[in-house]
C-alpha cells in the first residue's frame, strides 16, 4: 500500500501545474506555492514582453489530455498560452491546491528527524514555518531574472535613458520615437528587436556576442516540425549511452549524416542570408542544437533588409551620454537598452549544504533523468528537463517523478544505479555532446524521443510507441498519444 503524502509543489507555470495534477490524482495531498498573483510563470503576463509567442507549434506545446483550442494560431501569442494554462487548472481544478502570493524563503531538512522538507514561506509579510514528506521544486529555468549592469549605467538613467532586463520590457510605446539596443542574441532579444521596430523605434541596434544557427518557422516552406522533430533525425545525434552496435551503425551512417546536416546549413544560409550579415556560426548545426537554439522571430532579417534593425557583433562595455559603447570601442546611439541576457539557473532557497551536492563547480546539475539526486531524498525536478515541447515533457517528468516518490517505478532505480547514471550522463556532456552542457546540462532536447523512452520503460508502460512505424519515426511527438503511454502503465492510488 502506498502512504498518502503530505507534498510542496513550488511554482505554478507549466511545470507546477503537471506536478500538482500528478501528485494530486495518485491520492497525495498537493500545497502549491506560486510567489505571484497568478499562474502561468514565465506566460505570466506582466512577465511577458508584447508580441511574445511559442517557439514550438501548438500540438508541441499542450498537456496530453488538454489541446489547445483550434481557433489558436500554429504558434500562439503570451495571453493565448496564459489562458490556456489557466484551462488546464481549471479542468482538473488545480486552483484549489495553490496559494498564490506566497514565496519560499528557505528549505532545509525537517527538524523533527522525519524524512523530508520544512519550508520557510512568505505570505503577504505573514513568514511560517511548514513541514512535508515530498517537495517537487517547478520552478524550471526561468525563475530568476539575470541583472547585470555596466560603467555608467547610473548617469545614463539620470539624463533620461532606460536600462531594463527583457522580461520587464512590456510596453511598447517605451519604444517609440527611441534609440533602442537589445543586447542578447536569443529570441526574446529577436522578439523585443522585431517589436521596437514595428513599434515607432527611430533606430533598433541588436549587439550579440556569437553567430547562432536560428531556425524559422517553415525551413524551405515545410513547418519545421516536419523537420526537425522527428525520431528518425534524433538518431543522427551523438546521444547518450548507445551499444557497440549502435555506435558502429552511427560510423557507417556518418558521411550520410554529414551530407544531410551541411544541406540543412546551406538551405538556412540561402534562406536567411545569413552571409549578408555576416552571421555564420562557426559551430556546425549538429554540433550546436540543443534547448538554446532560437526560433527566428518573423521580421527579424525584414528589419535587417529595411535598416531599422542594426545587427552588430560585440557587447556592451559601458554607456556614455547617449549611447552605448561596446567592448570594441564603436559606440551606439542609445535611449533604451533591454538586456535580454536569460536568467539565472538555481534553487537559492535551498540551503547551501544541499545545493553543493546537486550542482558541479563547472555548473552542471548531478540529477538522474533530470529529476532526481540520490544525496537529495524527498525531492525532484519538474521543469528542469527543458526540451522544444516544454509542456509535454514537464507532464512526463511528473508522472514519472510521483512513481519514483511512491517507490512505484518499475525500474525502481537503486542508489547506486543513480549514481553511475549521472556520472555516466556528466562524462557524455563534458566528452561527448559540449552542447548538452547549455542550462547546467537540464535540457533534454534534440533527444525527446530517448528521453521519454527511458521514462516510460521506467514508469513500466505497456505501450511506448505509435502502432504506425512510419509515423514513429518521421512525425513529432504527439502528446495524445503519450497519453495514452502512460495510461497503459500500472495505476495505484495512495491510502
Amino acid at each position: 500500500m502506498v502512504k498518502k503524502k503530505k507534498v510542496a509543489v513550488i511554482g505554478g507555470g507549466v511545470s507546477g501545474l503537471a506536478a500538482a495534477k500528478a501528485f494530486d490524482e495518485r491520492g497525495h495531498r498537493v500545497f502549491g506555492y506560486e510567489r505571484t498573483h497568478d499562474f502561468g510563470g514565465v506566460w505570466e503576463l506582466s512577465r511577458s514582453y508584447p508580441g511574445v509567442q511559442t517557439q514550438s507549434p501548438k500540438d508541441l506545446y499542450c498537456y496530453t489530455d488538454h489541446p489547445m483550442p483550434k481557433a489558436y494560431p500554429e504558434w500562439p501569442k503570451g495571453p493565448q498560452v496564459h489562458a490556456y494554462l489557466h484551462s488546464y487548472a481549471h479542468k482538473h481544478k488545480l486552483h484549489r491546491l495553490f496559494q498564490l502570493n506566497t514565496s519560499v524563503l528557505s528549505m532545509d531538512r525537517r527538524a523533527d528527524g522525519q524524512p523530508g522538507w520544512s519550508l520557510t514561506l512568505d505570505a503577504a509579510g505573514q513568514v511560517r514555518k511548514e513541514d512535508f514528506d515530498f517537495v517537487v521544486i517547478s520552478t524550471g529555468q526561468f525563475s530568476e531574472k539575470n541583472i547585470i549592469s555596466h560603467p555608467g549605467q547610473d548617469s545614463f538613467e539620470a539624463q533620461g535613458g532606460h536600462v531594463m532586463h527583457s522580461s520587464d520590457y512590456t510596453d511598447s510605446s517605451l519604444a517609440k520615437g527611441k534609440r533602442v539596443v537589445v543586447l542578447g542574441g536569443s529570441k526574446s532579444a529577436t522578439d523585443v528587436a522585431v517589436n521596437a521596430a514595428k513599434n515607432g523605434a527611430s533606430q533598433v541596434t541588436l549587439v550579440y556576442r556569437e553567430p547562432v544557427w536560428r531556425v524559422p518557422y517553415f525551413v524551405g516552406g515545410i513547418n519545421f516540425k516536419r523537420l526537425l522533430y522527428m525520431r528518425a533525425q534524433e538518431l543522427q545525434f551523438n546521444s547518450w549511452g548507445r551499444n557497440p552496435l549502435q555506435k558502429a551503425m552511427a560510423a557507417i551512417a556518418k558521411p550520410l549524416i554529414w551530407v544531410n546536416f551541411r544541406g540543412l546549413e546551406t538551405l538556412l544560409k540561402l534562406q536567411l542570408g545569413l552571409k549578408k550579415w555576416d552571421m555564420v556560426p562557426k559551430v556546425p548545426i549538429e554540433k550546436d542544437i540543443s534547448c538554446s537554439i532560437p526560433i527566428v522571430t518573423p521580421g527579424l532579417f525584414e528589419g535587417f533588409k529595411s535598416g531599422i534593425i542594426k545587427p552588430v557583433q560585440g557587447t556592451i562595455d559601458h554607456y556614455e551620454d547617449g549611447q552605448a559603447v561596446l567592448t570594441s570601442g564603436d559606440k551606439v546611439d542609445c535611449d533604451v537598452s533591454v538586456l535580454a541576457v536569460g536568467w539565472k539557473l538555481g534553487i537559492p532557497y535551498l540551503a547551501k549544504e544541499y545545493r553543493d551536492k546537486l550542482i558541479e563547480e563547472d555548473g552542471q546539475y548531478r540529477t538522474y533523468r533530470l529529476s532526481v539526486n540520490p544525496d537529495l531524498p524527498e525531492m525532484g525536478f519538474v521543469g528542469f528537463n527543458s526540451s522544444f515541447c516544454t509542456v509535454l515533457s514537464a507532464e512526463m517528468i511528473a508522472n514519472w517523478l510521483v512513481r519514483y516518490a511512491d517507490g512505484q517505478l518499475e525500474k525502481q532505480p537503486t542508489d547506486g544505479q543513480m549514481r553511475q547514471n549521472i556520472d555516466e550522463m556528466l562524462d557524455w556532456r563534458r566528452d561527448d555532446r559540449p552542447a548538452a552542457q547549455v542550462y547546467g546540462g537540464l535540457c533534454s532536447a534534440p533527444f525527446h524521443f530517448k528521453h521519454f523512452d527511458e521514462l516510460l520503460e521506467d514508469i513500466g508502460a505497456a505501450k511506448r510507441k505509435r502502432s504506425n512505424p512510419v509515423a514513429e519515426q518521421f512525425s513529432y511527438p504527439n502528446a495524445q498519444a503519450y497519453g495514452s503511454y502512460l495510461k497503459s502503465a500500472p495505476q495505484y492510488f495512495a491510502q
